[in-house]
């Protein structure tokens, strides 16, 4: 069986996932299941993504990033060059998942061949330079839902898609 490819994202209600290279939104128990869910597993992203990071690289997860600068390195990271490239190293650790991480670009290459989505749906319209167009749903089957709200009076849900 081979792995699952999973994309790990939350998004706003606008699209808006990023802002000048950070989450536009605060959200420490979406910070701890993002953790709990990549934990163990090779993990892809892209190098901007990895430069958000405030800890590099994410301990106890492969941190596997694209770029295409090819004298671009990351310590801890195994760097590669193509969406193709990262999924042939990830899979090369036999995982039963692989965390898909962002950014934009990458979760676009990713979501053809994505076989389940971790969203968290953040119930505002955020701020923010780094849009993703909103999920297609008529190709993925909600499998769970868990609406939530921060101190502060922010709503957003944890949902689960796969791909029908």
């Amino acid at each position: 069986m081979s792995a699952a490819i999973v994309l790990v994202l939350a998004i706003a209600d606008n699209g808006v996932i990023g802002a000048a290279g950070a989450i536009p939104w605060r959200i420490p128990d979406d910070m701890k299941r993002f953790k709990a869910l990549t934990m163990g597993k090779p993990i892809v992203m892209g190098r901007k993504t990895w430069d958000s990071f405030p800890k590099k690289p994410l301990p106890g997860r492969t941190n596997i990033v694209i770029t295409r600068d090819s004298s671009w390195k990351a310590e801890g990271a195994s760097v590669v060059h193509s969406f193709e490239e990262a999924l042939a190293r990830a899979r090369s650790e036999n995982p039963s998942d692989i965390c898909i991480v962002g950014g934009a670009e990458i979760y676009r290459a990713a979501l053809p061949v994505a076989t389940r989505i971790e969203l968290t749906e953040v119930h505002a319209s955020a701020q923010g330079d780094t849009h993703l167009a909103l999920i297609e749903r008529s190709i993925w089957r909600e499998t769970a839902r868990e609406d939530r709200q921060t101190p502060e009076g922010l709503r957003y849900s944890y949902v689960t898609l796969e791909r029908v």
